[in-house]
């Protein structure tokens, strides 16, 4: 009697384990379909930022950016002009289209103030990446994607103090831009030499490497270049070596050519603040508050750099620079 009592016991356990077995697998299947918008609309995310046509750096943002738009089955729109106010109509030819969410830079601020607004009284949610950290929540972000642009700046020039520069020139690339102007004063901060900015048109390298060497001739002293991207940083070491100079030249951002520099000496360091990280979790973070909510930083920027690459890390680094990714 016992026996029988035993089995209709544990018969009874394994299918009240077996029904909550398959509930809650059912469950679980129900949250993730309701999380990934199964069966709704596909989320459309928009990204503008302030680059020219053919810089490398951003094509590294929109790989990272284009990897999470697949992963979260978005569809992913890009548009970009170094003109602010060029950059503030895109963002509003963007709210036109009813887009889901926009990934904004803040590189000129003052220009894209209003139409972030625009955004935002739309219930359009904003994310931006790059530049503009110090602005970003002020003008109604969900979150920021990037590296203190100062903060960057000072591991710059402590780098350069290492190296043994006495007295270097910083080259801003893109007038008005205050990311690149606060990576200067920062770099000023910690740097123990002197130091001066140049201005150069970073869309037009002949023109680089022509104020460079003019720079370099008639500034004998000159033994550091801080460039603030690797096209402009490549191009200074052309300057430098036609012009007879011996200064040494670092940078900010890397690609794949200026790994190979870095590992051959001709570029001292590269002040990494990955890209490739700063497109992906824009658009993770806009799927993930479209469809769960989350808002990412509580309220700070989310910081992907500053990361040094110098000699002793640069062939850790080269696999993911060849495939287009650091």
């Amino acid at each position: 009697m016992k026996r029988k009592v035993i089995a209709a016991a544990l018969a009874g356990l394994l299918a009240l384990s077996a029904c909550s077995s398959s509930g809650g697998k059912k469950a679980d299947e129900q949250a993730t379909k309701a999380l990934n918008g199964s069966g709704g609309p596909r989320l459309k995310i928009a990204m503008v930022t302030h680059s020219a046509q053919g810089d490398a750096f951003w094509d590294i943002v929109q790989k990272g950016a284009q990897s999470a738009s697949a992963k979260d089955n978005v569809q992913f729109l890009y548009a970009a002009d170094p003109d602010g106010g060029k950059q503030a109509q895109l963002v509003q030819s963007y709210i036109d289209q009813h887009v889901d969410g926009l990934i904004v830079t803040l590189a000129k601020p003052d220009a894209l103030k209003d139409v972030v607004a625009k955004a935002v009284a739309a219930k359009i949610p904003v994310v931006t990446i790059n530049s503009g950290a110090e602005e970003s929540a002020k003008f109604g972000a969900l979150a920021h994607f990037g590296q203190d642009e100062n903060i960057a700046g000072q591991a710059a020039g402590e780098q350069l103090n290492k190296a043994g520069i006495k007295k270097a020139v910083c080259l801003i690339h893109e007038q008005g831009n205050v990311g690149l102007e606060a990576r200067c004063a920062g770099a000023k901060k910690t740097f123990s030499g002197q130091m001066q900015n140049l201005f150069v048109q970073g869309a037009n390298m002949p023109q680089v490497k022509s104020a460079v060497t003019a720079k370099l001739q008639a500034d004998k002293g000159i033994d550091g270049i801080l460039a603030l991207n690797a096209q402009i940083a490549l191009t200074a070491v052309d300057a430098a070596k036609g012009s007879g100079s011996k200064a040494k030249v670092a940078t900010f951002d890397m690609n794949k050519d200026l790994v190979t520099a870095i590992k051959d000496g001709r570029i001292q360091f590269a002040v990494d603040q990955q890209p490739y990280l700063q497109g992906y979790e824009a658009v993770d973070e806009l799927w993930l508050y479209k469809r769960n909510g989350d808002i990412l930083g509580g309220g700070q920027p989310v910081l992907t750099g500053p990361a040094i690459v110098d000699k002793s890390n640069a062939d850790a680094v080269a696999p993911y620079a060849d495939r287009g990714t650091r």
